[in-house]
């Protein structure tokens, strides 16, 4: 399963609208996914991605699914946030 996060905005930085994605993909997109399905978060697109609205998507993801690959994530603010994910949620990226 492909999760296209531009389909969200292409400004992320709100932890109540990470929330609130977060919950429209676990009812839409996600549901009844297998932990083992392989699962491609796809950040083509995005401008600004804020580890607070990250941390409430990206970090769930991977506590949910097994088998996570990060796609275009070229943008500063995506590596950035990415890396601060890294550190201070501990995710195997």
């Amino acid at each position: 399963m492909k999760i296209e996060i531009k389909k969200f905005g292409e400004i992320l930085v709100s932890r109540p609208a990470g929330r609130e994605a977060y919950l429209a993909m676990s009812a839409y997109l996600t549901k009844g996914i297998s932990s083992g399905e392989p699962i491609e978060i796809d950040f083509a697109g995005v401008k600004v991605l804020a580890p607070s609205w990250a941390d409430e998507v990206v970090t769930k993801i991977f506590q949910e699914f097994e088998n996570v690959k990060l796609l275009n994530t070229e943008n500063s603010t995506v590596q950035a946030t990415l890396e601060t994910l890294k550190e201070y949620s501990g995710l195997k990226i």
